[in-house]
């Protein structure tokens, strides 16, 4: 499917920013039932990337939380 290959490589910006297109044709109503539901699947595909971004950024947040947090290494003089 290349239309998913393409989505995968969005940055989330790039998803997000599709993603308002997509729900506002939607909203818009005047397309073919067809149409509606290739844009659906769309949105739903687009969606699915900007959370996997967010989950990416919460993991690094969480990482970079949990690294900080960690007392600072000891020179070995006890």
């Amino acid at each position: 499917m290349e239309a998913v290959s393409e989505i995968a490589e969005l940055s989330y910006e790039q998803a997000r920013d599709e993603l308002v297109k997509v729900v506002g044709q939607l909203e818009q109503g005047g397309v073919s039932l067809e149409e509606s539901l290739a844009l659906w699947e769309r949105g739903e595909a687009l969606a699915k990337r900007c959370e996997e971004w967010l989950i990416g950024a919460k993991a690094r947040l969480d990482a970079a939380r949990s690294s900080a947090a960690q007392p600072a290494a000891t020179d070995g003089a006890s």
